[in-house]
């Protein structure tokens, strides 16, 4: 298992396991008995953290081609944030030593479509409400997500006080967004 890798490890990491996915037809990441009894014992040290849309098609773990342990995921529809994710992204980074934070938006988004095209109420709206703020009056979904990846993006920056680095033991944060009929990533300003 690998701990503490750079920010730009742990980016090239993503990377080529993206590129392993794109061909794959199962998921090369381990999952075995000997891996799970592992983090049992030792405890995890995941090497990014990844915030991601609910989506069912949007699966960090097989879109990058890790096994357990190896990220720290949060999922929340359109990956917005809130202060229990930026708590969880605090944790991953102070406690774990990860050095990478990636909010990972996707094309075809659901929650993104109905803050453009639709007036959710209950919980939902908190949501859109949040989607609307980043969108502006964007009604083109894939630039509406890119969008929605920024703010998130910004959102973390901001209230956890972090700075994107080049240093090898800084912490980096991007955005990327996935392409659900390629299966292929896009990083934004990484």
């Amino acid at each position: 298992m690998q701990n503490n890798l750079s920010a730009a490890e742990a980016l090239t990491k993503l990377k080529e396991g993206n590129q392993k996915y794109l061909s794959a037809t199962t998921n090369p990441g381990d999952i075995s008995p000997q891996i799970r009894q592992k983090t049992c014992t030792e405890g995890q040290n995941p090497y990014a953290v990844i915030v991601a849309c609910s989506d069912s098609r949007v699966i960090p773990e097989s879109i990058f081609s890790a096994g357990i342990g190896e990220l720290f995921v949060i999922r929340v529809a359109g990956n917005v944030m809130d202060n229990h994710q930026l708590g969880s992204i605090e944790y991953a980074a102070d406690h774990l030593g990860c050095k990478l934070v990636v909010v990972l938006g996707h094309e075809h988004c659901g929650a993104v479509n109905a803050a453009i095209h639709h007036e959710p109420a209950g919980f939902v709206k908190t949501i859109t409400d949040e989607i609307r703020k980043a969108i502006g009056e964007e009604k083109d979904e894939l630039r509406a997500s890119c969008l929605n990846v920024e703010r998130s993006v910004s959102v973390i920056r901001e209230s956890l006080g972090l700075q994107i680095t080049d240093e090898n033991d800084g912490l980096k944060i991007c955005g990327a967004v996935y392409r659900i009929d390629s299966g292929s990533v896009e990083f934004l300003e990484c």
